[in-house]
């Protein structure tokens, strides 16, 4: 079984920082997907929720705001829970690792080339804009 998924977005909102009871950093946004094509009557995008884990998650609060674009790797979790009294299905990303593309939203932190960062906070000088899949 295989179970992955590769999301290119921008934040719809800024990231939200908690730590479970045992201490450990979780992060979570939402991602707006844009779609290629439009149905009449639908959203020209897809929205997801995405779970960052450990130092990611960390980086993630510290460098990312709302409007900020990003890829995501990661993988697919449907998950059910009821809402005043119906039941409601959520599609939600835990991801594996996420990758800050230039451009986009203010950004907590500046930063300059072509590449990316990564979610550590590191340049990645190996993608250039050529890479980028839009």
């Amino acid at each position: 079984m295989f179970n992955k998924v590769i999301l290119v977005g921008r934040l719809t909102r800024d990231p939200e920082l908690r730590y479970t009871t045992n201490g450990k950093s979780v992060t979570n946004f939402d991602l707006a997907v844009d779609r290629t094509f439009k149905r009449e009557g639908q959203p020209d995008a897809d929205f997801f929720r995405v779970a960052v884990w450990g130092k990611q998650a960390e980086s993630c609060a510290n460098y990312l705001s709302k409007g900020r674009m990003v890829v995501v790797d990661g993988r697919i979790e449907i998950n059910t829970y009821e809402k005043e009294g119906q039941k409601k299905i959520s599609v939600d990303v835990t991801a594996n690792d996420v990758r800050f593309l230039p451009g986009g939203g203010e950004g907590k932190s500046a930063s300059s080339g072509s590449g990316a960062e990564t979610s550590s906070g590191g340049y990645d000088s190996d993608i250039s804009d050529d890479d980028l899949p839009f």
